[in-house]
């Protein structure tokens, strides 16, 4: 079986617009038939294994519904591929601030990244350091609850934010709170160049600091990345200009930690960084942590002492990917323990499904478990909406 293939699915239901969609979702409340929600199938792996016998599919919902560059905000349909919008933003010279991540590589999946999809996982590239997450750039949101209600919560524009906690919950929900069928954005310039400093050969410690040198400096950082072994970069956008002085000052400011290369591509590039691409294709499980950057260092020691772990660092070691052996449990309770002493949490990416069905990807929170399954039996009573993906 692919990654991410529904065991069993039976049914592919595909409906052509919002009113068939949220009919379909009714019907399967009523009959209380779980439903794997899908867009491109690229993110199908995430979470534990779905037990649903039918995909709801939101591929035919597609399209931009609502483009306003001056306004700097895009609506889309949830179906929309990533490339669609991006390649419509770019005839305008604007951007998705929030560099969504394309899972394809590390998880092996085909298929085309849909920006519902990239809503539904809160997926957020390197940018997020300057920018903010998917979460802080959506507008506006419609979707499908499970009980079959069409809800729209947001706006469309920047100035009406009306209901912006429940835009904020649908991003990196999963699918599990309702159907997303519709997103505005808010949309940024796209940078004039992009210059990116290196250093190489500094130990992970020595790499936060740097990066930390480089984020709390006033020249506006783009993005701040360490591999373990390998380089560390950071990157500065916008004007020519000012991104010549900026990189200037700042190879003064990095020039304790080593010697600084300033070039526009090396040995990792910035894509390669948003989508884990140094993982792809090797055997092992991956982890996602979310750490205080300060501790990111001494949580991958840490774990270094048990088994070994390769690490990739982003947002300035805000998030670490992390390669473990696969065998037993992929080293879960050690990656959950160190990710907790960092002040962080792990959520388990990549794994066979016999590891993500015994423990969960999902890092356990009581507090946030408790308040979550709420949220689920509020908008998914029936409980058909992707059910048990998001257990911890």
């Amino acid at each position: 079986m692919s990654a991410g293939a529904v065991p069993g699915a039976a049914e592919v239901l595909a409906p052509a617009d919002e009113a068939e969609l949220a009919a379909m979702v009714a019907a399967a409340a009523a009959r209380r038939a779980p439903l794997r929600i899908r867009g491109g199938g690229t993110r199908l792996a995430l979470g534990r294994p779905s037990q649903a016998a039918a995909e709801l599919s939101v591929a035919r919902l597609g399209g931009v519904r609502l483009y306003e560059p001056g306004a700097l905000t895009i609506v889309a349909a949830a179906g929309a591929t990533v490339a669609e919008i991006e390649a419509t933003l770019a005839a305008e010279r604007q951007i998705l601030p929030f560099e969504p991540m394309d899972h394809r590589r590390l998880l092996g999946t085909d298929g085309e990244p849909t920006i519902g999809g990239a809503a539904a996982v809160n997926a957020s590239g390197p940018r997020r350091v300057q920018a903010g997450a998917c979460r802080d750039l959506m507008l506006g949101v419609r979707f499908v609850d499970g009980r079959g209600r069409v809800v729209k919560n947001g706006g469309r524009v920047m100035k009406n934010v009306t209901g912006y906690d429940l835009v904020k919950l649908m991003a990196g929900a999963h699918g599990t709170l309702g159907v997303l069928t519709e997103i505005a954005f808010k949309v940024l310039p796209a940078p004039e160049c992009a210059a990116t400093l290196w250093l190489e050969g500094l130990e992970d410690e020595t790499a936060i600091r740097a990066m930390s040198a480089a984020l709390t400096s006033p020249w506006d950082v783009s993005a701040a990345a360490h591999l373990s072994g390998g380089p560390t970069m950071i990157r500065l956008e916008g004007l020519e200009g000012s991104v010549r002085a900026r990189a200037e000052r700042l190879r003064e400011r990095l020039a304790a930690f080593g010697d600084v290369e300033t070039a526009e591509e090396g040995p990792l590039s910035w894509r390669d960084v948003r989508d884990c691409a140094p993982f792809a294709g090797r055997p092992g499980a991956v982890w996602r942590v979310a750490a205080r950057p300060s501790m990111a260092a001494a949580a991958v020691a840490r774990l270094r002492v048990e088994r070994p772990v390769e690490a990739l660092y982003d947002w300035g070691g805000g998030l670490i990917w992390l390669l473990t052996p696969e065998q037993d449990d992929a080293g879960a309770a050690l990656v959950r323990a160190a990710a907790e002493a960092a002040q962080g949490h792990a959520t388990l990416v990549r794994a066979s499904d016999a590891v993500r069905a015994a423990v969960g990807a999902f890092h356990p929170r009581p507090g946030a478990d408790a308040l979550a399954a709420g949220l689920r039996a509020r908008f998914d009573p029936a409980g058909v909406l992707n059910p048990g993906l998001m257990a911890s």
